[in-house]
């Protein structure tokens, strides 16, 4: 990438998105105003990693290092944050905003509780027209069923 560019291309921004503690520290530092201490963000994504608030101290301790040693000086070098070793501040830089709009769900994002309405439908009317002798109605129960599911899970269980 060349020092003029100012945008960064797909690979770049598949790269910085290919690692869920990168995407979580652009999103944490989005939601604080494009700032926060190291501290800060090891402190976050290790009580997400971990599911305990506080975090255990050796998660806290992972997290800082790959922050400190990995993800930092490679979203800096993409221009993306600005790391401060000395301080340890870090913050967001224009560029940022090009990841995020990555990061942000598409409107009607595959609309899950649409599809979770027009299973729950099939399978009522599938239930229905085995109740009336219709040939076949089971078989299609099952498919209409996993719909459900799965589009029950996208919309609710994430």
């Amino acid at each position: 990438m060349s020092e003029e560019s100012t945008t960064l291309d797909q690979e770049e921004i598949h790269d910085v998105l290919r690692n869920e503690r990168r995407r979580e520290l652009i999103s944490f530092l989005t939601r604080h105003d494009g700032y926060a201490t190291i501290q800060e963000l090891s402190e976050h994504i290790a009580a997400l990693e971990s599911g305990t608030e506080p975090p255990p101290r050796n998660v806290r301790q992972s997290v800082y290092v790959s922050l400190h040693q990995t993800h930092l000086p490679k979203l800096e070098a993409l221009g993306v944050v600005d790391y401060d070793t000395d301080s340890k501040d870090v913050r967001l830089r224009d560029r940022a905003t090009q990841i995020e709009g990555y990061m942000r769900p598409a409107n009607g994002d595959g609309r899950p509780e649409l599809y979770a309405g027009l299973g729950a439908l099939g399978a009522l009317l599938t239930i229905a027209a085995t109740l009336v002798d219709v040939d076949g109605g089971l078989a299609a129960l099952p498919v209409f069923i996993v719909i459900i599911l799965v589009a029950s899970y996208q919309a609710w269980g994430r």
